[in-house]
């Protein structure tokens, strides 16, 4: 006779998968305390191989209940293939949906003295999977740090890629972007020359102030740009 110790946990495990030529595998496996002890596999219970011997006793009971078995046969190999087929074609043009990435770069805050933090932003794809590394040429950086891939409100991504260098060692560093929209054409960013854009704008700020002889405004301007120096 069984003698169970309340209170016990009993798991079940059910679904379909669809594999290709338009076949489906089915499993439904049933645990006792974390354990497997049975599993129904086609038309039969069938108990785990080290499961206790009550298992088997209770699959010799189970399969005599031939209406039950006839019900799952039913459910698995025909009700969850046909919803979960039904899903997938509802959600199509979802799922093969390609929205093409944006990129840039920063500097975050630096890690150390002599130190540089260089981030990789890569923003608005989908579908999820992107590859994203800094390279030396053709050679991925070990020291590149990936973060969690996060969700826009439009149902795309983003992510941030960080590397931590010596300065004098991020020249010649660049971010390198791989994602199914771009028809295998990378996206590649070049740390020195992204530097050198984040140039413009206060050069060119600078020269209109030099022209028009608005020292009082250049003093103005230099001390509110370094106000926000550091905010990322």
């Amino acid at each position: 006779m069984l003698r169970l110790d309340y209170p016990f946990e009993m798991q079940v495990s059910a679904g379909c998968e669809l594999c290709p030529g338009n076949t489906s595998e089915s499993f439904f496996h049933t645990a006792f305390q974390g354990k497997e002890i049975m599993s129904f596999q086609g038309t039969h219970w069938v108990p785990a191989p080290d499961a206790p011997s009550w298992a088997g006793r209770a699959t010799k009971e189970l399969n005599q209940d031939q209406g039950t078995r006839q019900t799952l046969q039913w459910l698995l190999n025909d009700t969850c293939p046909q919803f979960l087929r039904g899903l997938l074609e509802a959600g199509k043009s979802e799922l093969e949906k390609q929205v093409k990435p944006e990129a840039w770069l920063s500097a975050g805050p630096p890690p150390g003295q002599g130190r540089r933090l260089l981030v990789c932003h890569v923003s608005g794809f989908h579908p999820k999977p992107v590859w994203v590394m800094w390279m030396r040429g053709e050679q991925e950086q070990q020291g590149t740090r990936r973060g969690d891939v996060l969700p826009h409100a439009d149902g795309t991504w983003y992510l941030r890629v960080t590397l931590d260098v010596a300065a004098r060692e991020a020249a010649g560093l660049s971010c390198r972007v791989r994602h199914s929209s771009l028809g295998g054409q990378d996206i590649v960013l070049h740390w020195e020359r992204s530097l050198s854009s984040t140039w413009l704008i206060p050069v060119a700020v600078l020269g209109s102030l030099l022209m028009s002889g608005c020292v009082g405004c250049l003093v103005f301007w230099c001390r509110k740009r370094g106000s926000y120096q550091g905010i990322l």
